[in-house]
């Protein structure tokens, strides 16, 4: 089965989760308000399109929020076809600069 996920926007998620696996612990920690943020909002996004409230995602720390990042991701696209590339592609570049 083919993903949902646009090959753009596959490419800059690899490209945050390496960069986020370079990061020594204390720097991870630090940016995990940034990054977590983002996760949140895909969230949020994703139960608004489907017909659901929003639910605040589990804090599970540094170790494991890029799999929360990549599930989000994903499920944005396998709910939404159309969502704009290169919004998420840009928010994606935006959170690994800041990393």
């Amino acid at each position: 089965m083919r993903s949902p996920v646009p090959q753009e926007v596959s490419d800059e998620l690899r490209r945050v989760v390496e960069r986020w696996r370079q990061l020594p612990l204390d720097h991870a920690l630090s940016r995990m308000p940034l990054t977590s943020a983002l996760v949140q909002r895909l969230a949020d996004r994703v139960a608004g399109l489907r017909g659901r409230p929003a639910q605040p995602v589990p804090y599970l720390g540094p170790a494991t929020v890029m799999d929360q990042l990549t599930v989000m991701v994903y499920d944005l696209f396998a709910t939404q076809q159309d969502a704009e590339v290169g919004d998420v592609v840009g928010e994606l570049s935006g959170i690994r600069h800041r990393l």
